[in-house]
């Protein structure tokens, strides 16, 4: 894997295409006595992701965050195998349903509207910091219910959680910590005055009793929380990076509403907003191509160069918003981990991109983006910055 600053804040796709090229599967070293099998076909890493040898529950207690608060951040669904979570999953999946999501439309919208109007009288905007990450951000705090005044707070611990390694171990034990105290507190709050948020629901099935647990409730807060704008935030600042580069797509995007959904989908195969699956341990020796990931070794499943593989996707390396055999690709996953949350960040997607592609028709690169860096880390792919003139 790479190692110095310049390789690790590079756009990935080269050294994955590599990877690919010379077999299916990489040791690749994680940590200390550790070694980690990185996967990089389409067609191994769609049989991964559904493969109950590999297991998420058998990571449970390695979980890089303090002993202290491990339990209340980390026993939330994203770790658990059933049965544990498929209870976890029904607990919030009526909230993620394709219809009621639906009904966000109006309010997602006018949180846009609103963002954009912001912008209205300035030459140049950051995409990623002024548009991209507060969209996502409060329509899920919306959603879960955490106040207005909180959520600067909550941008800072995850901005540093998502970037892993790349973190300092001292700032992200202070944003763990800082995070835990909070939703500690946060959800005394609302028990005590409850709401119609999605937050006073999960309070009302954990204080039932077998349910939901103290610690799976604040676990599956964090995860709602972190996970539910994370990905949108670079899938928007990855499409718009796409577009800036091709004048007439945003032209035709601009002038065709009808034609969003499916560039959607070409923006997520193409420029994958998730680098790899969260990982998982084999309970069992497990083949991939020639070679077998031993047992108590991790898979990491790299969904970016999965979605990228000239065996699954015909030109992979092309972005083409009309081909036909888009659907398949493995952006949100695969299997019972697929993505809760698809349909919320594909309309917000589609939402965002347009509205701002209207607002701003000039809109263009503020400088070089071969200058442009990519976030760090082994999770989230997507840009740190992307400066624009917006006339």
């Amino acid at each position: 894997m790479t190692s110095t600053a310049d390789e690790q804040t590079a756009s990935p796709h080269d050294q994955l295409a590599h990877l690919r090229s010379t077999g299916p599967v990489h040791p690749v070293p994680i940590g200390p006595g550790m070694t980690g099998w990185l996967i990089t076909g389409y067609a191994d890493a769609r049989r991964a992701l559904t493969d109950p040898r590999l297991s998420k529950g058998a990571l449970a207690g390695m979980s890089p965050f303090p002993v202290d608060v491990r339990a209340a951040m980390s026993e939330h669904m994203l770790n658990a195998d059933p049965p544990d979570h498929t209870r976890l999953r029904r607990l919030v999946s009526a909230a993620f349903t394709a219809r009621r999501i639906d009904g966000l439309r109006p309010r997602i919208q006018e949180i846009t509207d609103d963002l954009l109007a912001a912008l209205d009288g300035r030459d140049e905007a950051d995409v990623i910091d002024d548009f991209a990450f507060p969209l996502p951000f409060q329509v899920i705090c919306e959603l879960v219910g955490v106040p207005d005044v909180d959520r600067d707070a909550f941008r800072g611990w995850s901005n540093t959680m998502v970037a892993g390694p790349a973190a300092a171990p001292e700032e992200m034990f202070a944003a763990v910590s800082q995070c835990a105290d909070y939703l500690a507190e946060l959800i005394a709050r609302k028990r005590a005055e409850p709401d119609d948020a999605l937050l006073s629901g999960l309070i009302e099935a954990s204080d039932a009793g077998d349910r939901l647990t103290g610690d799976e409730l604040s676990s599956l807060v964090f995860l709602l929380l972190l996970a539910g704008h994370e990905t949108t935030v670079n899938l928007i600042g990855n499409a718009v990076y796409l577009l800036l580069q091709r004048p007439e797509l945003a032209a035709r995007l601009r002038a065709d509403e009808s034609a969003m959904p499916a560039a959607i989908e070409e923006f997520l195969r193409y420029e994958s907003p998730v680098k790899s699956s969260t990982l998982r341990m084999a309970v069992e020796p497990v083949q991939v191509g020639d070679a077998v990931i031993p047992a108590g070794d991790i898979a990491i499943i790299s969904l970016l160069s999965a979605n990228r593989d000239a065996e699954a996707f015909t030109d992979a390396d092309t972005f083409d918003p009309e081909r036909a055999d888009t659907s398949g690709h493995l952006a949100f996953g695969h299997g019972v981990h697929y993505c809760l949350g698809a349909p919320l960040a594909r309309l917000e997607g589609q939402i965002a991109i347009g509205s701002l592609l209207r607002a701003f028709p000039g809109l263009r690169f503020a400088g070089d983006p071969a200058g442009l860096a990519w976030r760090p880390g082994l999770l989230m792919h997507g840009l740190v910055n992307l400066p624009v003139r917006l006339r």
